[in-house]
């Protein structure tokens, strides 16, 4: 798929790691437009290939047709702090949100759809967080993308500390404590945020096909200059 234009439309450019998302697809030469969904303004220096739209994201119809024409999609759409909102703002943003947008991707036909996840999402388990992450991957199977990539990180490393000191805590201790993983441990080390967003952006000019399911050790494999 490399060298080959691409059109990506991403939502979620304002939280940290749609971000870093954003910041390496402008980076890369294959990629000519990008556009962008957000719920606001995303303040940011002028750049030709980027297209900022402000939408409803509650409210599909409201963007719809701006994903026409588009190659691959991101979604980095998701609850930073659980414990700080309501059961129905959680399922919302973490769930109804996500979903609605690809849904409205795979019915303007865009082939690749990439979901930022979790490396515990799981459908069954009694965490709400971990059981909305595994039922949303599920869902998403059955739009039948050509190609869906779950991104699954563990401890995503960020610059700012911002939701209180249990996260502050983990943050510093988990890069310390991430060599420690081996083996099938390793999908459990953290991942810099920077290193996260361009793994993301890197696997939209990668061949792929089906469900696919990334973990540390694939975002290390699509980000070999970052080592």
């Amino acid at each position: 798929m490399s060298g080959q234009d691409r059109k990506v439309v991403l939502m979620g450019a304002s939280g940290a790691v749609g971000s870093a998302v954003l910041d390496r697809l402008i980076a890369m030469p294959d990629v000519v437009q990008v556009t962008l969904l957000d719920r606001r303004a995303i303040e940011r220096p002028a750049q030709d290939k980027v297209v900022a739209h402000v939408v409803d994201l509650r409210n599909p119809g409201s963007y719809a047709d701006l994903v026409d024409g588009h190659d691959s999609a991101i979604c980095t759409v998701g609850v930073g702090d659980p414990f700080k909102v309501s059961k129905e703002e959680f399922q919302a943003v973490d769930f109804d949100i996500p979903m609605a947008f690809a849904t409205a991707c795979q019915k303007r036909e865009v082939g690749h759809f990439a979901m930022l996840s979790s490396v515990t999402a799981d459908p069954d388990a009694r965490n709400s967080y971990v059981r909305s992450k595994g039922r949303l991957e599920d869902a998403l199977a059955t739009l039948s993308f050509t190609r869906l990539s779950l991104f699954k990180p563990a401890m995503i490393l960020t610059p700012q500390r911002r939701y209180g000191w249990a996260v502050e805590t983990a943050l510093a201790i988990w890069p310390v404590i991430g060599p420690l993983f081996q083996g099938r441990w390793r999908k459990l080390r953290g991942i810099k945020v920077s290193r996260l967003g361009a793994a993301m952006a890197n696997n939209i000019v990668t061949d792929g096909f089906g469900v696919e399911k990334l973990v540390w050790e694939d975002f290390v494999k699509l980000t070999p200059d970052n080592d």
